[in-house]
């Protein structure tokens, strides 16, 4: 990655879009030049998808659970326990985590009775001793795009290497 690279990928992060002309009209960078780019940066798997980012409030997914769970110690069971809560009906995250806990889930849920669905279902995984969940009361933050975290300079500085 160059300085153009990181350009374009603050500049789709700020848009929102993945469209040349906005990201052009962003970052004075050629058209042409954002097209080869974007495909560059497709090709080298930095940019994975096109995302249309979704309120899940407006779409009925306005309750918001964390949970924490603690799971019984195995050889690679951060794998086979990992992916049984991925296939939870309502879990969108999984976090393998160091620390007390085991993992850390993100579920975007319609009502408290999908809470106690997610719970029972939880309960029938063997390998987990326990879980606590939280109810998200109001989003303060939620930026799907970490490089809209940075100002340009700190990208510039931390992700290019020193020139000699």
């Amino acid at each position: 990655m160059d300085e153009k690279d990181i350009r374009i990928l603050k500049a789709i992060g700020t848009l929102g879009s993945g469209s040349p002309d906005r990201i052009t009209d962003e970052t004075g960078i050629p058209k042409s030049t954002v097209h080869y780019r974007l495909k560059k940066l497709q090709e080298d798997g930095i940019i994975e998808n096109e995302v249309f980012d979704i309120n899940f409030k407006k779409a009925g997914l306005g309750l918001t659970l964390i949970t924490e769970v603690w799971a019984e110690y195995d050889s690679g069971y951060h794998k086979t326990v990992g992916e049984k809560l991925g296939e939870i009906n309502g879990v969108n995250q999984v976090y393998f985590t160091l620390g007390d806990t085991d993992f850390i889930l993100v579920s975007h849920l319609m009502s408290r009775e999908m809470v106690e669905e997610l719970i029972e279902a939880f309960e029938d995984v063997d390998e987990i001793d326990r879980t606590s969940s939280t109810f998200v009361i109001t989003t303060l933050k939620n930026e799907p795009n970490p490089f809209n975290d940075y100002d340009i300079e700190k990208l510039m500085t931390k992700l290019l290497p020193e020139m000699d």
